[in-house]
């Protein structure tokens, strides 16, 4: 019997990769879409492939919605249904309000929310006719209060929120589950700029470390298992106790 296949945005690098390493000890092929990083691409290919499952990665920028859908779609037609999707990509642009400029906005919810759209429809629609999925969204703590300089990132964050319920909802009947996964501070590349304030974002964290990519890929790797198969539509906080 052939493995069950994974899709991961952003797996290239940071709790993308994560993940991918994950699903390949668990046995899923896995299709890694990244936009740009062809070198981190190709080297966390080479880790996945280790556990002797196949790896596929697909590049393009997922904010493109014709030539995402168009991409998805052959891949599906080409090598079969995907049974776990993670809409890992996002990127952060963080900056005052009255000086965020127009670019800042739109390019942070274009990547972070409006992708939703571009990426889940044709994978969901895929899962609903064949009655089986699950959907994992990363959201943020940011999705859950407000934060300083964030009002791009938060509206995204927020947004993406409402719209993994709304689809968790719908798809839970045809035995599909979607979940939300929200970290706190993640020790990645998205992160490295905040690296002189890391001593004090610890002392605001409850457990005194900033999460590590695996710490986000664990609970991933329990809501796409059967034992959170009765979980739908939640959003789980990975955030060492920074907000309860």
């Amino acid at each position: 019997m052939s493995n069950k296949r994974a899709f991961v945005t952003g797996g290239g690098r940071g709790i993308g990769k994560a993940v991918c390493l994950m699903l390949a000890r668990n046995g899923y092929d896995v299709i890694v879409n990244y936009r740009s990083n062809e070198s981190a691409a190709l080297q966390t290919k080479s880790e996945i492939e280790k556990y002797n499952v196949k790896c596929t990665l697909l590049k393009f920028d997922i904010t493109d919605f014709k030539n995402a859908q168009a991409i998805i779609e052959k891949e599906i037609e080409t090598n079969g249904k995907i049974e776990v999707l993670i809409l890992n990509a996002g990127i952060r642009k963080d900056a005052l309000f009255p000086v965020m400029k127009a670019e800042e906005w739109e390019s942070v919810v274009d990547t972070n929310l409006k992708s939703f759209y571009y990426i889940a429809k044709p994978i969901a629609t895929s899962m609903f006719h064949n009655k089986y999925g699950k959907i994992v969204v990363m959201s943020s703590t940011s999705g859950q209060t407000g934060m300083t300089g964030q009002v791009n990132y938060c509206s995204s964050k927020f947004g993406i929120i409402g719209a993994a319920k709304s689809l968790a909802v719908e798809l839970a009947r045809r035995n599909i589950n979607v979940n939300i996964v929200a970290p706190g501070f993640v020790e990645t590349e998205m992160t490295a700029d905040l690296k002189e304030r890391y001593e004090d974002i610890k002392k605001s964290i409850p457990l005194r470390r900033l999460a590590t990519a695996e710490d986000i890929s664990n609970v991933v790797e329990f809501l796409i298992s059967e034992k959170a198969s009765y979980i739908v539509g939640q959003v789980i906080p990975v955030n060492g106790g920074l907000l309860t």
